[in-house]
């Protein structure tokens, strides 16, 4: 019985990967359990050790050594419902070990099955989740499919270890591009900011510390194809990959590929930049449903207005005092705050006007409302009309490109 009691707690150890003490640890759990079933309410102390080098089990009930033959069937069941769950949290301990650091990494498994719109992936010791809301709209798995996603995180629950897997974090990104781009892997190429509509578009800003390295040229790879690798990774997904720089201008010029920045205006907080571009530039800059300025915006942290030529000089014809409410004294207060233009008063906020010399809640309400409607209105006449069958922007809003966006071979995939 020893040797088979040896024998058995080798072969766990090597299945469950669970550390030979902690299963001995376990039986002798189970035995004292199952001791206290036999022995009744008479017995106030009651131990169990095994050798662990002969498998012998010794059990001593208020300090005196008892047979082990007199457990019958029930302490037989509760000794084996103790070593079952034991060995369960053992395992499920395990599990969070191995995956817990693992969290803010690539992760790859097998698709299982669907729950309830969630994914389940088969990780091999243990199953991942891939929840709805982290799934990209355009991808779609069956039963087998190898699926390779970023490990949001590790969490302890009552059921085990839960394990959160995401497809549509933009971190899923940037860790491809390590495991792809030898430069970035070793930290010579930097990925300075990212922004994604998975899915869609995605936009990479890389900077190289080696002045001799071209930091765009490294994520391309020979003819594109490290790139061409995570595009087919994403299921198709488009990848723009830009130089970053400390220049602002620069920077937001290079963000807004592929269109072609003719001027830059920086506001002076840095918080706000207007880009004009030529006229058969603007649909290009916008981008389909104004998703290549949203994802410049976010990929640059600023907010970023896109206009031509003429719809830039129509707004600065708006005359800040025909505004309601601001007569000559007020002008010159908006104007030594630097609010110059109507299309400036427009995208101020209540508190930041308030704090203008002389102008109060009240009439900044009415400053607000009228530069805003004005803003609108011209907007909304600077607007070519609506393509046939597609969705009509709101007034304030950009229409978008009828086709779609042509690529940039240099820096897009």
């Amino acid at each position: 019985m020893s040797a088979e009691l040896l024998a058995i707690l080798d072969q766990l150890t090597r299945e469950k990967g669970i550390d030979r003490e902690v299963i001995i640890e376990a039986v002798e759990s189970a035995l004292i359990s199952a001791a206290r079933k036999v022995l009744g309410a008479t017995v106030t102390e009651v131990t169990v050790k095994i050798d662990r080098n002969d498998g012998q089990i010794r059990i001593f009930s208020d300090g005196k050594e008892m047979p082990s033959a007199g457990f019958g069937r029930i302490a037989a069941q509760t000794a084996k419902q103790v070593i079952f769950h034991k060995i369960r949290e053992a395992e499920r301990s395990v599990i969070f070990t191995e995956f817990s650091p693992r969290a803010g990494s690539l992760i790859s498994g097998t698709m299982h099955r669907f729950d309830r719109g969630a994914i389940i992936v088969d990780l091999g010791k243990t199953e991942a989740i891939l929840p709805k809301r982290e799934q990209s709209p355009k991808e779609s798995f069956r039963p087998g499919d190898r699926i390779r996603a970023y490990c949001i995180e590790v969490n302890k629950t009552a059921k085990g270890p839960q394990i959160v897997l995401s497809r549509s974090h933009p971190q899923l990104v940037v860790e491809l591009f390590k495991l792809e781009v030898p430069e970035i892997g070793s930290g010579i190429v930097e990925i300075k900011s990212i922004s994604r509509e998975a899915g869609d578009r995605a936009k990479l800003a890389v900077h190289s510390k080696d002045e001799k390295i071209d930091c765009v040229g490294a994520c391309v790879g020979m003819r594109g194809t490290r790139v061409k690798d995570i595009v087919r990774e994403l299921h198709g997904e488009k990848i723009d990959i830009i130089r970053w720089s400390a220049k602002l201008d620069e920077y937001v010029s290079a963000a807004l590929s592929p269109a072609k920045v003719a001027e830059t205006h920086i506001s002076t907080d840095k918080k706000r930049v207007e880009m004009i571009v030529d006229d058969d530039q603007l649909s290009l800059a916008i981008g389909k449903r104004g998703q290549n300025v949203r994802l410049a915006a976010k990929l640059t942290g600023v907010d970023i207005d896109v206009r031509t030529r003429a719809q830039a000089a129509l707004l600065a014809q708006l005359s800040v005092a025909d505004l309601p409410g601001a007569g000559p004294k007020m002008v010159e207060a908006l104007k030594e705050a630097g609010y110059q233009t109507v299309d400036r008063i427009a995208r101020l906020s209540l508190e930041e006007l308030t704090q203008v010399k002389g102008i109060g809640e009240k009439t900044a309400q009415k400053l607000l409302e009228g530069a805003k409607e004005a803003v609108a209105k011209l907007q909304a006449e600077m607007l070519p009309p609506p393509e046939e069958g597609a969705e009509p922007p709101a007034p304030s809003e950009p229409l978008a490109p009828s086709e779609p966006l042509p690529e940039n071979p240099e820096n897009a995939a």
